[in-house]
């Protein structure tokens, strides 16, 4: 069991997640390529909610984190890793081997997003969990109501390392209507990386 050592904030029980809707709107005008991710990912490409979310994650390019921290200046940023939530100074970076940022409203002392740090630019997705995975950004990016969202077949090839109950959710959700393009691109990735997964022979079955 990991030994919490520091923890800056509130609990987690202190997440009330901003709507897409509100995170949009937070970051109008933001020059950053930056998207939902996770399962409002999955929800918003369906186009209604399939079930409760508790948080809400955005993933931009590692290199903007400091655009979108200048935006929501009024709002603190915690790194987040290993069980641990330390304050990221204003003029500080994350380490290299975190991803995760959470938002922290101080105002409500509530936690409001997760932002995430992925590799790729504006024009060319990367997988962070295996680099040699890419595609161009327009084929995974979708939007609804002017909101970017990672399409399905890149929110699952995510889900499907741990695969927990709201990831099966989620596949079930969406993975019977992926084009056939979407598909194949999940299927030869998840082979790459998860050769085996569960998830393959229900998509190679469809």
């Amino acid at each position: 069991m990991t030994t919490i050592e520091h923890w800056d904030g509130p609990p987690l029980d202190a997440w009330r997640a901003w709507h897409p809707r509100e995170a949009a709107a937070h970051l109008a005008g933001l020059d950053v390529p930056w998207c939902v991710v996770g399962g409002w990912s999955i929800d918003l490409w369906l186009g209604r909610e399939t079930r409760p979310h508790a948080d809400l994650e955005i993933a931009i390019p590692r290199g903007e984190l400091w655009r979108i921290r200048r935006h929501l200046r009024e709002y603190r940023f915690r790194c987040v890793g290993d069980g641990e939530v330390r304050a990221l100074p204003d003029d500080a970076a994350p380490p290299p081997d975190k991803h995760q940022n959470w938002v922290f409203d101080p105002h409500a002392n509530e936690w409001r997003v997760d932002v995430m740090l992925e590799p790729g630019d504006a024009h060319t997705w990367v997988f962070r969990r295996d680099e040699t995975i890419r595609a161009p950004r327009a084929s995974m990016i979708g939007t609804r109501d002017g909101i970017p969202f990672l399409r399905p077949h890149g929110a699952l090839l995510y889900k499907a390392k741990r695969a927990e109950a709201k990831d099966q959710l989620d596949f079930a959700a969406c993975g019977p209507f992926l084009d056939d393009a979407d598909r194949a691109w999940l299927i030869d990735a998840l082979a790459r990386i998860y050769p085996g997964h569960a998830w393959l022979a229900t998509l190679q079955n469809r």
